[in-house]
């Protein structure tokens, strides 16, 4: 049975919620506390780019977030954390929240994504290992950093930094 997923962008009213889908999602409270980190800062947070996967009651179940980071002096920007509800797992709705989330970058100019996940997951949406671009981090580089080209632009080549550490 394949389900169909509503996403949108977030709006006040889920701000708890998706606290709580972190940490249940993730098993842990660093995720919160990262998210929170972001959501806190002015660089890293772009309004409008938390995009939340929900039941057909609009009830947030998932949700993707782009962040802003940069490769060499181009800002770009980072997925991440991208959170399900453990019961919801493994029926689309993170890949939903994905791709909307992607999709809203593609319509907003947005040229580039990175992201730090699962090697084998985040291929499906388009993404390459960030070295065959020339991306580099010092922590990161390996399989598990990953970038994606976005609307025909090419991947900046360049070290890789994010404004928020936690």
């Amino acid at each position: 049975m394949s389900i169909t997923w509503n996403t949108r962008v977030e709006t006040p009213s889920d701000l708890e919620l998706i606290r709580d889908i972190t940490r249940l999602a993730f098993g842990r409270h660093y995720e919160v506390d990262f998210l929170d980190a972001h959501r806190a800062d002015p660089v890293a947070w772009i309004p409008g780019f938390m995009i939340v996967a929900t039941t057909t009651d609009d009830e947030p179940v998932a949700y993707a977030l782009l962040t802003r980071c940069r490769i060499g002096d181009k800002p770009v920007l980072s997925l991440g954390p991208v959170a399900v509800l453990p019961q919801y797992q493994k029926q689309g709705a993170g890949g939903a929240a994905v791709r909307a989330a992607l999709a809203t970058a593609r319509d907003r100019g947005e040229e580039t994504v990175v992201v730090l996940g699962h090697e084998t997951y985040y291929p499906r949406f388009g993404f390459r290992q960030a070295t065959e671009f020339g991306v580099h981090h010092p922590q990161y580089d390996g399989p598990n950093l990953m970038a994606l080209a976005l609307g025909g632009h090419a991947v900046p080549a360049g070290d890789l930094t994010y404004p928020v550490t936690v």
